[in-house]
């Protein structure tokens, strides 16, 4: 009898065991809300994430349809799941959006917004899933902030007068998560932000596969931001970007960027593909990099720079192929801040492909990369520190690419005999143009200790008559 009463007992709590695993459900089917992208449903969608929340979690199901709305934050423990055909379609209507309150006293920068279409703060196991659509409408969204900042109705005191836009801080983006752990977003299409597209700060535990994220419709436009993140899975997306494709930030002298991969993406950016920086203030490490795929990009394939003091170390990139890209390797240490010394150290870049076109990359894209103003040749590839400050232990490996050539002397010419004229630009925006003329056309290579170049194999597309390596105060240079 006492061993028939344990069995049952043991059942019993089994039942309820499972029973409270069991995460509640609300489908859009049983909200009041307007599946034709016509009304506002923020009210809506917000207080079912609200009601999951204060139950343990839950899913919250988006069936087939149109779903208007302004700034939702997600809670931890909530799921946001996509049926195929539904569609998140951010508000155009800038006063839908609120800036979350952060209390950062360690952010060097304060130029990171903080308002998106999906918010989270400190919130742990978060995912977001399905076939769906999440489209932030960030032309017209920006072009609306433009229009009440000039009417004067909502003055955006940051603007820029230059550029003849609103700033990064008026823009919302499709996402921003801070501080939150255990993320996942898995199989969604994105597109159409007024600013960054997924950015994460001081987020840990990150997993990010099989997204296809179109962000082309306007300045600033990244494809995913991540800011002093740890333990960081991105893999097999596709990425199409105004600006930077995937890029690392470090905005914290006290944090970094650390245990990151990226694996099997394909990019295509009127930027460049993969960035770190340009904000590089505290650092990055244990970055890998593999399996890339890069086309029509008008600035770097890779592109590795820390110039306000960051710490970068332990960089491995690998099976790279890029094509119509305008240039496949930059790395720089610079020092932008005037004050805090950075390092670059320990790179490893194999099995790394590239064509550099004699024309812009990005011709076809509707954002165009700046030009620079000054004549100039094709420019190399450059790996540069600073005085007093040399870059360390780099390794080129199994690397191919191929230049246009086609420089001429009456165009723009440093002769070797000259190559010191070419400035340091210390405190300069880091940038593969950065330098103007170079007098090489592979590789230029200052300030470093220790580079190897192993079965690298740089060729011309028509002539050139400049050297293909140029070096200026390197040590350990080993050419196999």
């Amino acid at each position: 009898m006492r061993k028939c009463f344990a069995f049952f007992l043991l059942l019993l709590l089994t039942v309820l065991s499972c029973s409270a695993k069991v995460k509640t459900t609300i489908s859009t089917r049983d909200l009041q809300v307007d599946t034709t992208g016509q009304s506002l449903c923020t009210n809506q969608l917000q207080q079912a994430i609200d009601r999951l929340a204060k139950k343990g979690g839950g899913t919250l199901l988006l069936a087939p349809g149109h779903y208007l709305t302004g700034g939702l934050m997600l809670r931890s423990g909530i799921t946001l799941q996509f049926d195929e055909g539904a569609v998140l379609l951010g508000s155009t209507n800038p006063y839908h959006y609120q800036s979350m309150a952060v209390e950062d006293t360690d952010d060097q920068r304060g130029d990171n917004a903080s308002m998106a279409l999906l918010m989270a703060d400190g919130a742990e196991h978060v995912s977001i899933c399905g076939k769906g659509v999440i489209d932030g409408q960030g032309l017209q969204l920006a072009l609306n902030i433009d229009s009440l900042h000039h009417t004067g109705e909502r003055v955006d005191a940051h603007y820029n007068q230059r550029r003849q836009r609103p700033s990064e801080l008026a823009r919302p983006k499709l996402f921003f998560f801070y501080r939150c752990k255990n993320i996942e977003v898995n199989d969604v299409t994105l597109k159409s932000s007024a600013n960054w597209g997924l950015s994460f700060d001081l987020c840990q535990h990150l997993k990010l596969t099989n997204l296809t994220i179109e962000n082309r419709a306007y300045w600033n436009n990244d494809g995913i931001d991540f800011t002093d993140c740890q333990h960081v899975l991105v893999a097999d997306c596709r990425i199409n970007s105004a600006d930077d494709g995937v890029c690392l930030k470090s905005y914290h002298t006290q944090s970094e960027c650390r245990d990151i991969e990226l694996a099997r993406l394909d990019i295509r950016s009127s930027a460049s593909a993969i960035k770190f920086g340009t904000a590089s203030w505290g650092g990055f490490r244990q970055v890998y990099i593999h399996d890339i795929k890069v086309r029509d990009t008008f600035r770097s394939a890779i592109a590795i720079e820390s110039v306000d003091g960051a710490q970068i170390d332990s960089i491995l990139v690998e099976r790279v192929d890029a094509r119509n890209t305008g240039n496949p390797v930059f790395m720089r240490l610079g020092q932008r801040a005037g004050q805090r010394k950075g390092s670059l150290k320990h790179v490893t870049i194999r099995d790394f492909k590239c064509e550099v076109p004699f024309g812009r990359p990005d011709e076809a894209y509707d954002l165009r990369g700046p030009e620079v103003d000054f004549f100039h040749n094709p420019f190399p590839s450059s790996i540069c520190g600073i005085p007093g400050n040399k870059i360390q232990d780099v390794l080129l490996q199994n690397v191919s690419i191929l230049y246009p050539g086609r420089a001429t002397k009456g165009m723009a010419y440093i002769p070797l005999w000259r190559k010191g004229d070419v400035p340091e630009q210390i405190q300069k925006y880091p940038e593969f143009t950065m330098f103007g003329e170079l007098p090489s056309w592979g590789f230029y290579l200052r300030h470093i200790d220790g580079i190897t170049l192993q079965n690298v194999q740089l060729k011309l597309a028509a002539d050139d008559f400049r050297p293909a390596i140029v070096d200026e105060d390197v040590d350990g240079l080993l050419i196999k």
